[in-house]
């Protein structure tokens, strides 16, 4: 749900003359059950259609970048229980079949990437919980680390500053608005004071090769487009008015090096699933709907690569 980093020169650390990674894969999620499609956004922020699922269909899953220029889902329930099988992402965005869970089963997490090249899950329901685990640059997750911060489930999460990384809003009973920020050798601290609307069913990207945003989101019992950005030490601004259809439940992730891209969720009075997008500029401007591509869903993950 953000960037990842070249090899060469640190790619998207932060530096002018850097960038992240220029595609962006969103997967996995729920229509009338579990499925494993996911659709591939090129580095101009166009999503292409369905690809055929592989391995176990989750929703409530998380999705962040390991090594460099690879992605990783985690996590997630199957239909009838909360599993802890991930998926790794190649740097050509092809996804591969299961891998045995680490840790403490359970959906509705956060996830993102931080010192450059390596991962971290974090909170997620039953629980709610506060526990994370982390993604080694070989995309091989750890066991559990006891959690920092309010338990919480539905969080977002992603990278600021080039190489460290935010987790934040989420639902308690009502929803809120705290984050915690996760330093670059992936340590969580403890709570920072919410800023903005408290919301859950949110999601996150990087923008900007060193900034944040957390858009959309159920501020309960209304469904909302508002965005927060997270400045380059992870600081989280007040509310930018909305733009585009508000929904829950969508995915967020970086393309382009340094753009960044929500798809999918739920909108709408009765609410329906969707398949539109929102693109985000490198500094941050989110664009009106684009039309949608692919199965309209919910409770998906996005990652980038390449």
């Amino acid at each position: 749900m953000s960037f990842g980093y070249q090899v060469l020169g640190f790619g998207g650390s932060g530096t002018a003359a850097d960038s992240g990674n220029q595609n962006g894969i969103f997967g996995y999620g729920y229509i009338a059950g579990p499925v494993a499609m996911s659709n591939i956004i090129s580095n101009v922020g166009v999503v292409a259609t369905d690809v055929s699922g592989v391995g176990t269909a989750v929703y409530g899953v998380g999705g962040c970048e390991y090594g460099g220029d690879k992605g990783i889902f985690g996590y997630g329930n199957n239909g009838s229980s909360n599993v802890a099988i991930t998926h790794l992402v190649s740097n050509a965005g092809v996804i591969g079949a299961d891998v045995t869970g680490v840790g403490t089963v359970r959906y509705k997490i956060g996830a993102c990437s931080y010192g450059e090249d390596k991962g971290i899950f974090g909170f997620g329901h039953p629980g709610p919980l506060s526990m994370t685990n982390l993604v080694s640059n070989t995309g091989v997750v750890g066991t559990d680390v006891t959690g920092t911060g309010t338990a919480r489930y539905e969080p977002a999460a992603c990278e600021y500053g080039g190489d460290k990384g935010i987790f934040a809003y989420g639902a308690l009973w009502p929803p809120t608005a705290i984050s915690n920020l996760v330093s670059n050798v992936g340590v969580m601290a403890s709570d920072v004071a919410g800023v903005g609307t408290a919301r859950s069913q949110i999601a996150a990207c990087s923008y900007g090769e060193d900034k944040g945003i957390f858009g959309f989101g159920l501020p309960y019992p209304t469904i909302t487009a508002v965005t927060n950005l997270v400045s380059n030490t992870g600081v989280i601004a007040t509310d930018t008015a909305g733009v585009g259809t508000a929904r829950s439940y969508p995915s967020a992730t970086q393309y382009g090096g340094d753009k960044g891209i929500f798809g999918y969720g739920q909108a709408g009075s009765p609410r329906v699933y969707t398949n539109m997008s929102s693109l985000v500029s490198n500094v941050g401007v989110v664009s009106a709907d684009v039309s949608g591509v692919g199965t309209a869903r919910i409770e998906l993950a996005g990652c980038s690569y390449n």
